[in-house]
């Protein structure tokens, strides 16, 4: 399993996942990996496989919900020919190419209960049987399994085998979001930048303005580590001024004045969708002090300050969009270009301008 990204960070709470990687990387053990969508649970699995001393084995990988129930237990286990509709020859499953090595299942709570049961018993005895076959097969396989579901919620419920989330949770690495990681966003802004640079064919590494950088740390970041590449990414190829600092940045690739509406249904049935994360659905707070970001009306003491503020970061994320045009600017935010240049002077931006 080939990976672009590394490991990269400095906060405490990054760095004690990896540690703990680390130490579980040898044990001959399952290993649980819980995080929110774009925190790096792959690069976890590929870390404790590379660290093992099943290194030199293969290392598979399953998403379990990107296949239909009907055929996921076919992919982990096998079929002979002629199980099944469709099955015109035998084919070995995910747990016999993985024998000796590891075997990533990632999404581990989406897996049906009958595939489920299965798969207890591969952990249990070492064992899987083809669909369509009543002959065990012996496979040795260090298991890691990957989710963003709460599983001892499921397993409460009974949507989940409780038994096999006991088999499966020797130990378990639950990776911190971004959000919380202090000081990592501002160092993974500057390699992600870095690198798309040097993929442009750009002399010099211009950096990030100073209002930008401060868009990134307000930033909730609800994609994580996959979102900020993606944002700074897009940011880097869409300034056309290798020479001046990147002065503008779209959290939201979608955002347009000509973007459609969803039809009512969707709209009502988005709070209920599947794919929703109960760690993501609650693990966002409040934001403040960006473009983009909403207020927490709940914290303001200070009207005047709260109102300069928001309007400091509108006046210089717009400035930014428009590379300092200040004309192009004062016409998209409906000013004439004198009341623009008063809010440049009251809010000190005519220092950066000149920086």
């Amino acid at each position: 399993m080939e990976r672009e990204n590394q490991f990269i960070g400095q906060s405490g709470a990054f760095l004690d996942a990896v540690e703990r990687t680390s130490r579980a990387a040898p044990m001959e053990r399952p290993v649980l990996v819980i995080g929110e969508r774009g925190t790096g649970k792959e690069l976890i699995a590929e870390r404790l496989h590379r660290l093992s001393t099943r290194w030199d084995e293969p290392l598979v990988t399953m998403n379990c919900a990107a296949l239909p129930e009907t055929l996921i237990e076919a992919e982990l286990f096998g079929h002979e020919a002629g199980a099944f509709t469709g099955a015109t020859k035998a084919r070995a499953g995910r747990f016999e190419e993985a024998d000796k090595g590891t075997l990533f299942l990632d999404e581990l709570g989406t897996l049906s209960m009958g595939a489920q049961e299965r798969l207890l018993r591969a952990v249990e005895y070492g064992e899987v049987t083809r669909i369509g076959s009543s002959r065990p097969i012996r496979v040795d396989v260090r298991i890691v399994a990957a989710t963003n579901d709460d599983l001892p919620a499921l397993a409460q419920s009974g949507e989940f085998r409780a038994d096999l989330l006991d088999r499966l949770s020797f130990e378990v690495i639950t990776l911190p979001p971004l959000r919380v990681r202090e000081g990592d966003v501002a160092v993974l802004a500057e390699y992600f930048g870095r690198r798309m640079a040097a993929e442009l064919d750009w002399l010099n590494w211009p950096g990030f303005a100073g209002h930008v950088s401060e868009q990134f740390e307000n930033y909730g970041w609800p994609g994580n580590v996959r979102e900020l590449r993606n944002v700074v990414e897009r940011a880097v190829y869409r300034w056309d001024d290798p020479d001046t600092p990147i002065a503008h940045v779209q959290f939201d690739p979608f955002e347009s004045p000509w973007k459609p509406s969803a039809p009512a249904t969707r709209k009502a049935a988005a709070p209920n969708s599947q794919t929703a994360s109960p760690l993501a659905a609650s693990a966002t707070p409040p934001l403040s002090g960006g473009v983009g970001a909403g207020l927490d009306f709940d914290q303001v003491d200070d009207l005047r300050a709260a109102v300069d503020g928001h309007e400091r970061a509108i006046v210089q994320h717009a400035l930014g969009k428009h590379r300092w045009n200040q004309r192009q600017t004062a016409k998209a935010l409906g000013l004439s270009y004198d009341q623009l240049r008063h809010a440049i002077k009251k809010h000190g931006l005519l220092e950066e301008e000149e920086g």
